[in-house]
């Protein structure tokens, strides 16, 4: 049956994009709308892990799984913790049999942005402001001018959502912790203490209130996440821009730990970069408005605990699922698509909050054990 409706999706990111690749596959056209210049204007993180249960079955709804197994980092899946001595706590490997493959996030979008028809994304649309126009319409008012009218409107535009508003007056509250971000390339040869330190995969080393984590990526890279359970002045007093001032602030705050992994910050290839740690409501939710709904950190922002992306791209192709579905009646695709999103994100939230006293509670490292013991294989 012949779709007639103008799909708005506001944000070119895993969301986003598996949304459009899905109503593609189903023979509906959409519009997404991405603030940047074009994909390549920034770096787009690192590693990902994609599950099986949520990840990869939207790759597959969308037709792109086997392009996903291509981009596979192996030797990703391997996971070490250590204490701050350097001990080595839990050494699992990856021995290719997991459910959690890591694949460079860039390389993902790429696959995602690659399966779309041309002209589907339209770089350099930032959404200034957006309103109702009645039964269902919105319009759609970009930074640099120009406007659009939108019949079906999905916001899948991140933390900051500027869809949001229309449905929901929640907004994004600091949790409590941050995280500084480094890296250290070419690791094999010129870190060669830090790269023994965190293996083949990923690291975690935590105390109370604090910890270090890494995982290695392609072409030796480390990637590491020093994390801090502080309030938000207490970084207001560091200044990220002088690079080795505020490495040396952070290191020394790892005073007595095993220098291979304080290298993770003293040694920085890049400028440590501030990541404070925003959730919205663990049940996060809103009443039916007609011809708008959101997806991915716009609907659901909560702790970083390994779900974020693969819960963003199941939002996408349940979504597109339910509007191929339903052609003839939006609102009832949304219904559909409302209905699971709400129980399953809220789930999701109530686990990664309690991840922060996982990591960073008073029982840490023990507490990290006990939590990959009931999750590693034996």
């Amino acid at each position: 049956m012949a779709f007639h409706k103008d799909v708005s999706i506001i944000g070119a990111g895993l969301g986003g994009l598996t949304l459009a690749r899905v109503l593609q596959v189903n023979g509906i056209k959409a519009t997404v709308y991405e603030a940047e210049a074009s994909p390549d204007v920034r770096g787009q993180g690192g590693m990902l892990d994609i599950h099986e249960a949520d990840g990869q079955h939207a790759l597959r709804v969308a037709g792109l799984f086997e392009e996903f197994l291509a981009i596979i980092h192996p030797g990703g899946q391997a996971t070490r913790v250590l204490d701050k001595s350097g001990n080595i706590l839990i050494d699992q490997p990856d021995d290719g049999t997991g459910g959690r493959p890591e694949v460079p996030r860039g390389h993902l979008r790429r696959i995602l942005l690659n399966s779309l028809d041309p002209h589907t994304v339209r770089w350099n649309h930032k959404l200034s402001a957006v309103s109702p126009l009645g039964n269902g319409q919105h319009r759609l008012t970009f930074a640099h001018g120009s406007v659009g009218i939108s019949d079906a409107l999905i916001g899948a535009d991140g933390a900051w959502s500027k869809v949001r508003p229309l449905v929901s007056q929640a907004n994004p509250v600091y949790t409590g912790v941050s995280y500084v971000e480094t890296y250290l390339h070419d690791s094999d040869a010129r870190h060669k203490a830090s790269a023994e330190a965190v293996g083949g995969g990923a690291l975690f080393a935590f105390a109370p209130g604090k910890g270090i984590g890494a995982h290695r990526e392609p072409n030796g890279a480390l990637h590491a996440y020093t994390q801090f359970q502080r309030p938000v002045e207490w970084f207001d007093t560091i200044d990220f821009s002088d690079k080795a001032t505020a490495l040396a602030k952070l290191a020394r705050e790892f005073d007595g730990w095993n220098s291979a992994l304080v290298g993770l910050i003293t040694e920085s290839d890049t400028d440590p970069v501030l990541r404070p740690l925003y959730t919205l409501p663990a049940d996060h939710c809103w009443e039916r408005k007609p011809g708008v709904t959101l997806l991915g950190d716009a609907a659901h922002l909560m702790m970083p605990a390994g779900e974020g992306a693969n819960l963003a791209m199941l939002d996408g192709a349940e979504l597109g699922e339910a509007i191929a579905s339903n052609p003839t009646d939006v609102e009832a695709a949304f219904i559909t698509y409302e209905t699971e999103l709400f129980r399953r994100s809220t789930a999701k939230a109530v686990e990664a909050e309690a991840m922060i006293d996982v990591l960073l509670g008073p029982a840490a490292p023990q507490s990290l054990l006990d939590f990959f013991g009931s999750h590693l294989p034996a």
